[in-house]
């Protein structure tokens, strides 16, 4: 809808067509030739370094032998059975610092292997084919595990749990299945709706009993879960906002980086989805790269990064700060929000702050300017809310607590991906965090009956 009288935000800023372009795939997945071509570059070295750097442990030699003779299912295989969410990963992950970024292939001619682009061609193809079932079901063991939260992490232990013979429930606050998959990430990025077609396959291997707009503290507590089930899996990511650290008034046009993104994700219309005519986004992470460039999709025509630091500082990759660049987004580093400046209910402007460096810490220059703007975005990061899992749940810096294998100091409580403490954030690690977990849990109920797992 359109603001208020005065006020810049507003939808329809482009014409039917240009969104239809904008919002397209923002990288066309490769062709048979391309990815017939790319793959016979790998060496398929022996404990190959990029299956090492991998958090997931993808084995990368031997799913990309497979492309190059055509046996797609079983390059499909040789990537699901190692990460389920493999084809969302190939799409979102930072593959140019994990995988990619040890590929030997970077010391003799400086352009690695084009593993992300490879791994979406494996399962891309896969699922077009209808994704058949490539894992059978154990028997079922009589056991009952709780998963809340259907995001990587959660998804990926339920998965793993239920070809164990386990019964899942995977309960989410939300109406889709998905967690940042489904609402978190720019709309180029996961196009055609591919979010949800993956987490069909992943629930098609059975057990798993999908419960969505079911909050934990609202229509379920951890005690509860704990009375009916054998086991529970807290894949909670972060439900906060962080503030800015300044007054943050009451205004048409300052919102929340998260929500607009989501907003974007679930309009079937992008045309409905109101933008400012100058935008300026706070933070220096991919939410605020895929905020922005978003924003320039739906037909902004001014719109800013505003980092506090320097570039390297940036929690965003340099092939995304680039991507931010190539559409039209200015960086401008080096600055902290001071006031957000409004009139008559609508957001006019921001002031910021110089900063610098000096021993170490962030310090205020004295210097300041002002930035029109009709909308600003914080993306500056999310945190975990607590109250809903309990105080008997251990926290560090913030996040849940826990060991290697995701236990809390709570029995038979594990958790993993955003909402756990010491990770970096990623997709494929929450995946990894999910699988983890699994594997532990599986120990446990198998020791309840006797087995050695």
């Amino acid at each position: 809808m359109n603001g208020p009288t005065g006020c810049g935000v507003r939808a329809a800023r482009l014409g039917a067509d240009q969104y239809a372009e904008n919002f397209s795939d923002a990288h066309p997945p490769l062709t048979w030739a391309q990815a017939s071509i790319e793959a016979e570059r790998c060496y398929y070295c022996y404990d190959a370094p990029c299956a090492t750097a991998c958090p997931t442990s993808i084995d990368v030699p031997s799913f990309i032998a497979r492309i190059a003779q055509d046996n797609i299912r079983g390059a499909a295989k040789t990537i699901l059975e190692s990460n389920p969410l493999g084809g969302m990963c190939a799409r979102v992950c930072p593959t140019e610092v994990l995988c990619e970024q040890a590929c030997v292939r970077n010391t003799n001619e400086d352009k690695p292997v084009e593993i992300g682009a490879l791994q979406r061609y494996a399962t891309d193809r896969f699922m077009a084919a209808g994704g058949a079932p490539l894992f059978k079901r154990a028997e079922p063991t009589g056991k009952k595990v709780a998963v809340v939260g259907a995001g990587p992490a959660g998804l990926a232990c339920a998965h793993l749990l239920a070809l164990q013979g386990h019964d899942v429930s995977l309960l989410d606050a939300k109406p889709k299945l998905g967690g940042l998959n489904e609402y978190g990430l720019a709309s180029y990025k996961t196009t055609d709706d591919f979010a949800q077609k993956e987490i069909d396959w992943l629930l098609s291997v059975g057990g798993i009993a999908p419960r969505n707009n079911q909050r934990l503290g609202r229509d379920f507590t951890l005690d509860s879960l704990l009375a009916s089930h054998d086991a529970v899996f807290l894949g909670l990511g972060l439900g906060g906002v962080n503030d800015l650290g300044i007054a943050e008034p009451s205004a048409q046009g300052l919102r929340n980086a998260v929500e607009f993104i989501a907003d974007i994700r679930q309009a079937s219309d992008k045309s409905t989805v109101p933008v400012g005519r100058r935008v300026v986004v706070i933070g220096g992470g991919m939410t605020a790269v895929d905020a922005a460039v978003q924003a320039r999709l739906l037909g902004a025509e001014e719109v800013s990064i505003v980092y506090r630091r320097g570039q390297d500082a940036m929690s965003a990759s340099t092939v995304e700060q680039q991507w931010a660049q190539t559409h039209g987004v200015t960086i401008r580093l080096w600055a902290a929000p001071q006031e957000v400046l409004v009139e008559n209910g609508s957001v006019t402007g921001i002031r910021l702050a110089s900063t610098q460096q000096v021993d170490g810490k962030l310090q205020t220059t004295g210097e300041t300017t002002v930035l029109a703007a009709d909308m600003v975005l914080k993306a500056i990061g999310q945190s975990y809310i607590a109250e809903p899992a309990g105080a008997r749940i251990a926290l560090k810096a913030g996040r849940i607590a826990t060991d290697e294998d995701g236990q809390t100091s709570l029995e038979r409580v594990w958790a993993g991906g955003d909402c756990r403490w010491g990770g970096r954030d990623l997709t494929v690690e929450a995946v990894e965090h999910g699988k983890r977990a699994a594997a532990a849990m599986h120990r446990m109920l198998m020791r309840e009956v006797g087995i050695s797992a």
